[in-house]
């Protein structure tokens, strides 16, 4: 069966073990073979029933998404899933390792569906833009009720075995011999069909659904694919299968052309193509089996906990005893979060706090075959640090920094082993934001970089790798926009509308309430200390000093750019309008308004421009790594793609003219990149010819 199904036979079963690696995708030739096979069963009158199982790791794990740029090939999976629906025989699904997407959707139109322990099954296609398009919006409501499938489609929610038994997505769990079961179920219900699409859906008072409805659309930030999987969950319950398999399929077809689906599709590679690092690298992670974590702040606090929550024993090391102790109560409490979220099981959480083991001293991180340094941003700091791990800990170990500034190479510089010291670069909370910059120094050795990655894999982390440089990729790129928005207050915007501008185009929060949250004083500091590099032509605002020489250092004191009342909901404050104007009046700026549009293409631009000198720099490895970075650590709309994908759809000359215009009012500390060396040429002159 074009090597994609093989027909097998259990006696009066046959068995169609889909085989389609790495895993199991649902292509054009998986979809035909098993036409094919399920036209054998029909046929065959000896055959009573029928299994459908996967190969390898899989069951089948989605569709193939680089076929959703193009025409779909016949046959599509909603002819496959009416060939199953169709045969007068039983057909169940045998589901381990991923049953996502069209996989779960294919499940759906089985006569059962039994799951060995360990299997995920779900339906995430709103994750990329898109809705169930083979049944999956009309068959799982009759399953779960309509408020949950909301809640499980809208989301993209991934369900483990277990979860998937108590809420009805599979008739049973196979702890073992899973093909063995699934053939003597399809025996057991010979002449028997037990249709989903039958059902009816189950009963719900109306206010539950409209309580569903209004939380996954408020969740899914009101996005169009969103809107239209409530619509068509909705409609399972008072419209004709026939018809709402049709609608929801047209929908499907629509959306998954559409320039929002195409981002998330982007996105969605882009993070593939980065956790893989530099093209060409062969050399092999090295084992992490005892991690330790130095500095028991927040972010080390964070750091130990994600290292616990993927199943590490964690040494975490302070000189400080109330530090310590702060630290361990922070990670216990974020343990236990996560098993109130179903993160990590109930009963695993005692164990799991268990793993964590408190020492004063670095030189009690001696038996660690990895550490990382998470203390004060501070180079001499972080040099002495380093100092004393290359003397205490084995020769062998890998010695990570945190840092989020700082040159990778002058720490390593401490040390006797620079090859083996990196750059892990974690998002506060650590445990919770998905990104971690991976950066080599001039001499990090490649397996020391392939650890890294590993590692951040492990931690479920969606790494990338950068090369050394001040800011890396993600705070390099930050500072060029939180620049342009500085400037912007100079030339005539006031922050609630840089703020309200920019939550427009998609952020979660505009650049003055980040900074507020993440605190003014951080940032005071660098500049500080960075004051002696500072080119004097170039354009420096002073509003972001004098709100600090104020006091105002964000939420953490009542006062930033914005004033916060109890609520912590910030406030616009007439003190702030009126320095910011006096700020424009000292340096002679003639401030004039800036509409919203304005506001968003000056700081995109400034973002696409570092973008672009970070690549010909070889900071940034690709494209595609500068928008995983900034979609996963800096709140850029991930169904926007990313600054770079961004920037492609636009077209080249007008971003080129304003990114040279950032440059040139920033002074002559900043070049202009090259759009067209990235790809990004100006669009065809509809004035030419």
């Amino acid at each position: 069966m074009s090597g994609t199904v093989h027909f097998e036979r259990e006696g009066d079963i046959a068995v169609l073990v889909i085989d389609n690696p790495p895993v199991n995708a649902s292509s054009a030739a998986v979809r035909g073979a098993l036409l094919a096979a399920l036209e054998r069963v029909a046929g065959d009158d000896s055959i009573a029933g029928a299994v459908l199982i996967g190969a390898g790791k899989s069951f089948i794990a989605g569709s193939d998404l680089r076929e959703f740029d193009l025409p779909l090939a016949p046959p599509q999976l909603p002819a496959v899933i009416a060939a199953v629906e169709a045969l007068p025989k039983p057909v169940v699904a045998a589901l381990h390792g991923a049953a996502l997407g069209g996989g779960y959707e294919l499940a759906l139109g089985c006569d059962a569906r039994i799951a060995a322990p360990g299997a995920v099954l779900g339906l995430p296609e709103t994750t990329l833009g898109i809705i169930p398009g083979a049944g999956g919006t009309q068959r799982l409501p009759r399953l779960v009720g309509v408020a949950r499938a909301l809640a499980l489609i809208c989301a993209g929610t991934r369900v483990s075995a277990d979860r998937a038994l108590e809420l009805g997505l599979i008739d049973a769990l196979a702890p073992d011999d899973l093909r063995g079961q699934a053939v003597a179920r399809a025996r057991a219900m010979a002449g028997q069909k037990a249709r989903v699409i039958d059902r009816p859906v189950p009963p719900e008072a109306p206010e539950d659904i409209d309580t569903a409805a209004a939380t996954a659309l408020r969740k899914g930030r009101n996005r169009p694919h969103i809107a239209a999987a409530i619509a068509h969950v909705r409609a399972a319950a008072t419209t004709p299968p026939a018809q709402g398999l049709a609608e929801e399929r047209a929908t499907f077809e629509s959306l998954r052309t559409a320039p929002e689906a195409r981002a998330l599709r982007h996105i969605f590679f882009a993070e593939r193509g980065a956790a893989r690092g530099a093209e060409g690298r062969t050399a092999k992670p090295l084992p992490v089996r005892a991690p330790g974590v130095l500095g028991a702040g927040t972010m080390g606090a964070g750091i130990a906990t994600a290292l616990l929550l993927a199943g590490l024993p964690v040494t975490l090391a302070d000189a400080s005893p109330q530090a310590l102790e702060r630290g361990r109560q922070t990670v216990h409490a974020a343990l236990a979060s996560a098993a109130e979220a179903g993160k990590l099981p109930a009963d695993a959480l005692q164990q799991t706090q268990d793993r964590l083991r408190l020492v004063p001293a670095a030189a009690d991180l001696a038996a660690c075959d990895l550490v990382i340094e998470a203390i004060i941003e501070d180079l001499p700091a972080k040099r002495a640090a380093f100092a004393e791990l290359d003397r205490i800990t084995a020769p062998d170990a890998i010695l990570a920094t945190n840092t989020s500034y700082l040159d990778i190479d002058d720490i390593a510089g401490a040390t006797t082993r620079p090859e083996r010291v990196i750059g892990l670069h974690f998002f506060s909370p650590a445990h919770v934001m998905k990104l971690a910059e991976v950066i080599a120094g001039a001499r990090s050795s490649d397996s020391a970089v392939a650890t890294g990655l590993a590692l951040a894999r492990k931690l479920g982390k969606t790494p990338v790798e950068a090369g050394n440089a001040f800011g890396f990729i993600g705070n390099r790129i930050y500072s060029a926009y939180r620049s342009a928005c500085e400037f912007m207050l100079e030339d005539g915007a006031l922050p609630h509308e840089v703020d309200a501008a920019l939550e427009e185009f998609g952020f979660a929060m505009g650049p003055f309430a980040v900074t507020d949250m993440s605190g003014l004083d951080i940032a005071w500091a660098m500049r500080r200390a960075r004051a002696h590099l500072r080119d004097p032509a170039d354009r420096y605002v002073r509003i972001p000093d004098l709100l600090c020489e104020m006091g105002r250092f964000g939420r953490k004191t009542g006062a930033g750019y914005y004033r916060y009342g109890d609520s912590k909901r910030p406030q616009r404050d007439p003190e702030v309008d009126a320095l910011i104007i006096a700020q424009s009046r000292e340096k002679g700026i003639a401030r004039a308004p800036l509409d919203a549009a304005t506001i968003q293409r000056r700081a995109l631009a400034a973002m696409v421009n570092e973008a672009g000198l970070l690549i010909a720099e070889g900071v940034a490895l690709r494209p595609g790594d500068v928008d995983v970075v900034m979609v996963n650590g800096y709140g850029f709309p991930r169904w926007r793609g990313g600054p770079l994908h961004w920037a492609a759809t636009e077209g080249g000359a007008a971003l080129q003219a304003e990114c040279a215009e950032f440059a040139r009012t920033s002074g002559p500390s900043r070049m202009a990149a090259d759009l067209a060396a990235l790809g990004i040429t100006p669009a065809p002159d509809p004035q030419a010819g």
